[in-house]
């Protein structure tokens, strides 16, 4: 991540995907990111999982789908008076 809050993936075909940082979220002893697409118009969040590599260095794992969910219940409720969801 770097100081604009921007984190950079490498999809499947080899492409750089850049992602707005929204905010570190905890959940069940464990912390998830959440992210946004800079492409515009991008409408859904990515949740991913933080974790210790072999090194110690956190990086991001894909999080489970009901996981997934209760992270995004908790983002909403922070940022209920910040953003406008849609059901």
């Amino acid at each position: 991540m770097d100081e604009n809050n921007v984190v950079l993936f490498t999809d499947d075909h080899g492409n750089e995907v850049e992602f707005e940082f929204l905010d570190l979220i905890e959940y069940d002893g464990d912390q998830f990111a959440v992210l946004l697409p800079t492409e515009e118009n991008a409408d859904e969040v990515l949740i991913m999982r933080l974790v210790p590599d072999e090194d110690g260095n956190e990086v991001y794992e894909a999080a489970e789908d009901d996981v997934v969910s209760a992270v995004f219940d908790l983002f909403k409720e922070k940022y209920k008076d910040d953003f406008n969801f849609l059901d």
